[in-house]
């Protein structure tokens, strides 16, 4: 029986890696998130470390890379969200 996996939010800022692949097992890739309390594939825990599709794609097994293509296109399918209160600039 399988269960739906909770997740702790990674935010990311402009420019920096947004996927996160479990170091343990290499099998594993989220975007801007991470597994609680632990990978899903080796239970490793704390394991996860941030990197670029472009490195990914390097470095990356076949499997790997098809799920860092996908969790890539999570990017494409987000809705447009206004900017925050931080985000907004005075034109003043």
């Amino acid at each position: 029986m399988s269960h739906a996996l909770a997740f702790w939010a990674v935010d990311a800022k402009a420019g920096e890696p947004d996927l996160w692949v479990c170091m343990s097992c290499l099998s594993e890739v989220y975007r801007r998130k991470v597994p609680m309390p632990h990978c899903p594939t080796c239970h490793g825990v704390s394991t996860f470390e941030a990197f670029t599709l472009d490195a990914i794609r390097d470095w990356g097994t076949d499997e790997l890379i098809a799920k860092a293509d996908a969790a890539a296109a999570e990017r494409e399918l987000e809705p447009l969200q206004a900017p925050g209160p931080s985000e907004v600039h005075a034109a003043e």
